[in-house]
């Protein structure tokens, strides 16, 4: 299986290294604007090759993006104009519904496949590839029944070479859900990255009195910019919606810190330690 990846990154890297490590992909194509990317993902042996996008859509039995949603917006209808009808087309990006409804209407829709794969670091470019990023995680695929039969299959060939499980589930679901679970802990951790950085003008000695329980916290806020401001503004509604309700809890811990009100405080403690079972199940 020829292989193309568009975007040479984290996750672009990791997907290249897996597959041709479970013997999927016979060989993979490198794309990206980045040239220093391309050039140390071929040093290092993660892709074999390196083409133009366009060439890529003539080369490759299955292309893959792995490059911030915004760009996946911009060239997926343009690739699927380039692509013989027996390519198929994933996408791994962290939202869905915006891609989905952009080649909605497509005369080769069902060359597509909308995919998110649940993995990933806070580290970027090539060198951060990490060949088992995916094994035993989960992914998502999103409007199935909008994907050709063989495409679709070809797309969960691909996932269970990875050793991933896989979920279905509309479009608008996905961006709902993951809404809460991904984009507000990553919004989460910039801004404490951002608090703690404040106090630390005054307080250069801040930094050394922090623990793992802060690291672990603060983690997500050197993921990459360029990748997620394009994402929040995507899912910007449900975004916002879990922000609303976010803030609520914040306040309302505030206030009881507030009005020393130790009941009200454990009592909200106790509250969130139901995630703890939530957690076990998963």
């Amino acid at each position: 299986m020829r292989v193309a990846i568009v975007g040479t990154g984290l996750i672009g890297g990791s997907l290249a290294l897996a597959l041709k490590k479970s013997a999927f992909a016979s060989h993979v194509i490198g794309i990206d604007q980045n040239a220093e990317h391309l050039e140390k993902a071929l040093s290092l042996k993660i892709i074999d090759d390196t083409a133009t996008l366009q060439e890529a859509c003539h080369a490759a039995d299955i292309i893959i993006l792995t490059i911030p949603v915004d760009a996946i917006s911009k060239v997926l209808s343009h690739i699927l104009e380039y692509i013989p009808e027996t390519t198929t087309v994933v996408d791994m990006g962290s939202t869905k519904e915006k891609i989905c409804n952009d080649i909605a209407f497509h005369p080769k829709r069902g060359c597509f496949v909308a995919a998110h794969p649940i993995a990933g670091t806070e580290n970027t470019g090539p060198e951060a590839a990490i060949v088992d990023l995916f094994t035993g995680k989960k992914t998502i695929i999103c409007e199935k029944e909008k994907s050709k039969p063989q495409a679709l299959s070809q797309v969960e060939k691909l996932f269970r070479s990875l050793e991933m499980s896989i979920e279905y589930m509309t479009a608008k679901d996905h961006d709902l859900h993951i809404a809460y679970v991904s984009h507000l802990s990553h919004i989460s951790s910039f801004t404490l990255g951002l608090t703690v950085l404040e106090k630390e003008k005054n307080e250069k000695l801040i930094f050394n009195m922090a623990g793992s329980g802060f690291a672990s916290t603060v983690r997500l806020a050197k993921s990459s910019p360029e990748m997620w401001a394009p994402i929040f503004n995507q899912n910007s509604k449900n975004i916002s919606a879990a922000l609303g309700t976010y803030i609520e809890n914040l306040q309302a811990f505030k206030e009881a810190i507030d009005t020393n009100d130790l009941q009200k405080t454990k009592g909200i403690m106790q509250q969130a330690n139901a995630i703890r079972k939530v957690l076990d199940k998963g």
